[in-house]
């Protein structure tokens, strides 16, 4: 029967494993050893995965915020500040947030299962055989399509985000259109948009470092595979909305 600290001492060695896993990868790419059609294939497949699901999400999103706002805003007079509600909370929060949920949820499953797959198969064992680093040529294009992928998901998320809740607030609320686009314009700063956008380059970087390792730590055949997705999917999570709650008292201090 394992004891508590054979578990604490099991974590920790799993936590530095980690660790050294994402010194490797920066090390790549710190040399400059980036394969550039790789990262150019992963980008595509990765976006194209998401775009659909964050776009439909982030439009009911929008629009179920407006629909609340419109009933509690009316009861205190302030109807016309629909428009603040939606944009500020998807720009500071909730875009970044659940794009970067649903982001992991499907490409970042892909990334673990399909990491996966050629580790219980002997593939990534196959390309140390042929001379080849499997961490250049298999992690580093997929962390770094991450890292350029999330933040262009998060943006259009925040414009159908504010779609939806013009839509609502125009024929539910019956806000005039251009009084909308107007409010909307003028609640948004520069600090609003960043203090959102900033965090997700760091849930980037999660998400393509937690994916990779857990798939190239796969094994146990295909049950193996399915355990290991649905791990890093959900430490993924996890991490995002710890990070994210850590993220936004620091921004908030710095910058209000």
């Amino acid at each position: 029967m394992r004891t508590f600290f054979d578990i604490c001492f099991t974590s920790l060695q799993r936590v530095g494993e980690a660790i050294d896993f994402l010194v490797g990868v920066c090390r790549e790419i710190v040399k400059g050893r980036i394969r550039i059609k790789e990262v150019v294939k992963q980008s595509y497949e990765q976006g194209l995965q998401s775009v659909i699901i964050i776009a439909l999400t982030s439009f009911a999103s929008g629009a179920v915020l407006a629909l609340q706002g419109d009933v509690v805003l009316s009861r205190l007079g302030a109807k016309e500040y629909i428009a603040q509600l939606v944009a500020l909370s998807l720009l500071r929060e909730m875009s970044p947030v659940f794009t970067a949920i649903i982001f992991s949820a499907k490409a970042g499953a892909r990334i673990t299962a399909e990491l996966g797959t050629m580790n219980v198969n002997d593939q990534i064992l196959a390309t140390r055989t042929l001379g080849v680093d499997p961490i250049e040529y298999l992690v580093v294009p997929r962390v770094i399509a991450c890292f350029l992928v999330l933040p262009v998901l998060t943006i259009i998320s925040e414009i159908v985000g504010i779609l939806g809740g013009y839509f609502v607030g125009v024929y539910q609320s019956n806000i005039p259109g251009i009084f909308y686009i107007n409010q909307t314009i003028h609640a948004i700063h520069y600090v609003d948009f960043f203090s959102g956008f900033l965090k997700v380059f760091f849930f980037a970087v999660l998400i393509g470092w937690i994916c990779c390792y857990r798939g190239f730590m796969t094994k146990g055949g295909s049950l193996g595979v399915g355990k290991y997705t649905t791990e890093a999917v959900a430490y993924s999570i996890i991490f995002i909305i710890v990070s994210n709650t850590v993220l936004t008292k620091i921004i908030l201090t710095l910058w209000g």
